[in-house]
């Protein structure tokens, strides 16, 4: 249970953060990066388990018929990402404070942001099943879009968008392959999978291979993927500094560590890695080259850098392994380092532009040293754990199979990326300590806000000397990776080694190029380069926009007609071809056609709908589509099915309320009905159309007969459930999931009308006599307590007997529009319902009810009752759920009638405004 806490964990600490912004102010990134180490602190005490090579695993069952299971499991390989993930977020959430300005709702979203991103990166390393750890590499993606998007700025647009559909298009690569996974070993298992290769043989193995490779390069900035990572360099820079230095860029990383176990050894594998990851890191090492401004320098280095592990890893050794484990320890500490160093010379300088910091060093001498210790960790230089990572990777290179030359080939490409490393690394320094001080007014910042760069940049130097306190883990991470030989034990001196003079080669031409700079940077501008890969993209994304425009351009036309027209049209169509290819039908519909209740209803229907025809009335067609509702409620009445009468009528009764609050500043006669022909048109196909949906019906529903799913629900329903509505289990209990993302989607419409109505010009409400309706504020003062007296009974008794949260909700919110109706400058009680904070609140409360059983070593959404005593009612996680549904419809309700009960006029602001919600 200890990583479920640790995940628990770090979700609670992003759902502190309102608290702690609204306590600390900006300073809340302090309390946030304690929560950050006491979580890594839970896991690192699972870490004598882990050396001794014992399990340290938590599942419960999720889909019982695929066997899919909810399962976190750590080992070696596992904990050394999740100690990066929360080690590194920790001296982020340090730094932040002193870096953030803006409004607390600004800090607010970026720690919350950033809470949950670590959460989903810790959620992905842990996984030990593929669907999860597929649910979790999206969470990443999505939340580096808002991340890199943050603010909604128009510079930082593009560059989200670019990451984000490249990221989600791995994404999609990952899932296929999972798929395919599933279907060939009959599992999700990545444990079985990861233990059980051979069983992968003979089946699509290539094509499984080929999309791990392609959702590991897309999220870990490979060719031709690569050009994402630079763009999102708009972002700020503690989230520069966190998901491109320790968390989303290394997830790729881990994927291909993971999967090395079952294609490692293949030629085309290994072939791709090395190839791929070596061209990335020269092309990544020679971009960076270029590169002035010193976050672009980092941008393309951290891509140098994916692409030099993805090559180690492509090796396929334990010496390979433990190599790419060690230097992506080094890479985050350094590069967080850098990062943060960067972002606070920008802060205090205004610049990043390395050749306006000439004599930086003159006036903050700590800052510039510390960027030379983590410049010295990013070129290989000792004593820094960059050297000893270095090192081990050119021992690694040098070994690869396939003969001498190979090996000797991916080292010498590995060098020339080390060399044009060291290259960029000197010019960084040199252009901060070289000349004389352009900015003399600069000072040093507070030691508060260098702190968590110290810290990163003494931790990378001190783990040089002392790699000995990493290698057990290190060793055990490289054989929990890939279990087949020794992994290497990892020493700061080996001796006089090829690695060592590999990396003494690396010094010296790396001092020979940084000497010659002048020519080589004349060389690299004279340089053809092809048009960059994110205009290339941009423009490929502008063509499928073009083309989506143009199929969809009929869609646009402003008269709704043509929107109602394809679908009827397509029902008719279907009918037609159902008829001609289906001769042998089933009987008609069973029932007795005698019944004159029914005849009844039809020809009220039909009256109703006639008069609906002819009315010109706007206030006449609102009244009889209102009819027209409650008449065929009427019918579900008489057929036995009270559940879908009484919510269907609700549903009239609050459309009719809607629709009056949409039509009060419209005029009170409706349109002309337009040209003969048109009328002619629209009554033959509405005929055509009534014809097939009575035909459809007649054959689709057949005899008059309980169907065996029908059958069972009614049979077992109360039995697994506890409940005797046999609708309001399946919604809340069979089918919750369903229900949830139903829900979820109104919890978001209800937060988009939010947004729409914040930024709305309205009218002021009038209030007062002036303002208010006296006849339906009197019917709103006896009705809204009756209605409301009655939802909550609807909403308690929905297990047992008709009602239920959906239903409920539907009353209260008819209550809240009468309101709206009677007292548009704001109804007593119900005007002061919030739509965003019953939204967030319905969500929660149907997530925690989700939840609840994983306590109880149950599968999500399993209906656990607790019984109390009598009188009292007994307690169950569905009739919480139910009370989630009952709270987000009831915020889709109050964020409608708000958006339409205020007519347009000059801005001013709603009641409910976009920062109450």
């Amino acid at each position: 249970m200890i990583l479920a806490a640790a995940l628990a964990w770090q979700v609670g600490l992003a759902a502190c953060v309102p608290l702690l912004v609204r306590r600390f102010g900006r300073d809340a990134g302090y309390p946030l990066a304690a929560g950050y180490l006491a979580g890594a602190a839970l896991l690192l005490s699972r870490l004598p388990v882990i050396l001794d090579d014992r399990e340290v695993a938590v599942a419960w069952r999720w889909l019982p018929g695929p066997e899919v299971h909810a399962a976190l499991r750590m080992d070696a390989l596992g904990l050394v990402f999740a100690l990066l993930a929360l080690g590194v977020g920790a001296l982020i959430m340090a730094y932040c404070p002193r870096y953030l300005d803006g409004t607390e709702v600004e800090q607010e979203r970026v720690y919350v942001t950033m809470t949950l991103f670590a959460a989903a990166m810790l959620g992905l390393v842990l996984a030990d099943d593929l669907l999860v750890l597929f649910v979790f590499w999206e969470l990443t993606s999505i939340l580096s879009f808002v991340l890199i998007g943050q603010g909604g700025r128009p510079a930082a647009t593009g560059p989200a968008v670019r990451a984000l559909l490249v990221t989600v298009t791995g994404g999609l690569a990952l899932l296929t392959a999972i798929v395919l996974l599933a279907v060939h070993l009959g599992t999700t298992s990545l444990d079985t999978i990861v233990a059980e290769p051979e069983r992968l043989n003979g089946g699509p193995a290539w094509a499984v291979g080929t999309l791990v490779i392609v959702a590991a390069f897309t999220k870990s900035a490979q060719l031709p993927f690569h050009f994402w990572l630079p763009g999102a360099m708009v972002a700020i820079t503690p989230v520069s500094a966190y998901l491109h230095a320790a968390t989303m860029v290394k997830a790729g990383i881990y994927l291909l560590m993971r999967f090395s176990a079952v294609f490692g050894g293949s030629w085309a594998w290994d072939g791709a890695l090395i190839v791929v990851g070596l061209l990335t890191a020269i092309l990544g090492a020679l971009l960076a080259l270029r590169q002035y401004d010193l976050k672009a320098l980092l941008a393309y280095s951290t891509v140098s850098q994916l692409g030099l592990l993805v090559g180690v890893i492509g090796v396929g050794t334990p010496d390979a392994d433990a190599a790419a484990i060690l230097y992506t320890v080094a890479h985050a500490l350094f590069k967080a380092t850098l990062f943060m160093l960067v972002g606070i010379i920008d802060h205090q300088a205004g610049s990043r532009d390395v050749r306006e910091l000439a004599g930086l060093h003159r006036v903050m001498p700590a800052t510039v040293w510390l960027t030379v210790l983590a410049a010295m960790s990013m070129a290989g230089l000792p004593p820094t754990i960059g050297f000893v990572g270095k090192e081990a990777i050119f021992e690694a290179l040098g070994g690869a199979s396939g003969g001498g030359w190979l090996g000797w080939s991916a080292a010498g490409l590995g060098v020339l990326a080390s060399v044009l490393t060291f290259a960029y690394a000197a010019r960084l320094v040199h252009g901060m300590v070289e000349g004389p001080t352009r900015q003399r007014q600069l000072r040093e910042p507070s030691w508060a806000f260098l702190a968590p760069a110290a810290v990163a940049a003494l931790v990378a130097t001190a783990l040089g000397p002392t790699v000995v306190v990493l290698s057990p883990l290190v060793e055990r991470a490289a054989d929990d990776a890939r279990p087949e030989g020794t992994p290497p034990y990892l020493a700061f001196w080996h001796g006089f080694t090829p690695a060592l003079g590999l990396s003494v080669l690396t010094v010296l031409l790396g001092v020979l190029m940084f000497l010659g700079r002048v020519r080589v940077d004349r060389w690299l501008r004279a340089v053809p380069t092809a048009p960059p890969f994110a205009a290339l993209f941009e423009r490929a994304r502008q063509a499928l926009l073009h083309v989506g425009s143009i199929v969809a351009r009929s869609a646009h036309a402003p008269d709704p007609a043509p929107y109602l027209a394809r679908p009827l049209l397509a029902a008719v169509a279907l009918a037609a071809v159902a008829a001609v290819a289906l001769p042998d039908v089933p009987a008609g519909l069973g029932g007795d056609p005698a019944r004159p209740g029914d005849w009844l209803l039809l020809g009220l229907l039909v009256t109703a709908l006639a008069g609906l025809l002819v009315a010109r009335s706007a206030l006449a067609a609102i009244g009889l589509t209102g009819v027209v509702g409650l008449l065929l409620s009427a019918w579900f009445l008489t057929l036995g099915a009270p559940d879908v009468a009484l919510t269907l009528m609700l549903v009239e009764v609050l459309t009719a309320v809607v629709v009056m609050l949409a039509l009060r500043q419209q005029p009170r006669r409706l349109a002309p009905v337009g040209r003969r022909s048109s009328v002619t048109g629209a009554a033959l196909l509405a005929v055509a159309t009534g014809g097939a949906a009575a035909a459809g019906t007649a054959v689709l529903t057949g005899p008059d007969r309980l169907s065996d799913p029908g059958r069972w629900y009614l049979d077992r329903a109360e039995e697994l459930t506890g409940g005797a509505n046999v609708v309001n289990t399946i919604l809340v209990d069979f089918r919750a999931l369903d229900t949830l993302g139903e829900a979820v989607v109104l919890a978001v419409v209800a937060l988009g009308l939010v947004r729409l109505a914040a930024g709305r010009p309205v009218e002021p409400a009038r209030t007062g006599p002036a303002g208010d309706d006296l006849v339906l504020g009197l019917a709103y003062r006896v009705l809204a307590p009756v209605m409301l007296l009655a939802s909550a009974v609807l909403f308690l008794r929905g297990h047992e007997e008709t009602g239920g949260g959906f239903i409920g909700a539907l009353l209260a919110g008819t209550a809240v529009g009468l309101g709206q109706l009677a007292h548009p400058g704001g109804a007593p009680l119900l005007g002061r319902l919030r739509s965003a904070p019953l939204a967030a609140a319905g969500l929660l409360t149907a997530t925690v009810a989700a939840l609840v059983p994983l306590a109880a070593r149950r599968s999500p959404l399993t209906p656990l009752t607790l019984t109390t005593p009598d009188p009292l009612p007994s307690l169950s996680t569905s009739l919480l759920f139910d009370l989630g549904i009952y709270l987000m419809v009831l915020a889709l309700v109050v964020a409608a009638v708000r958006r339409l009960g205020v007519p347009p006029a000059q801005p001013a602001d709603l009641p409910e405004t976009g920062g109450a919600r």
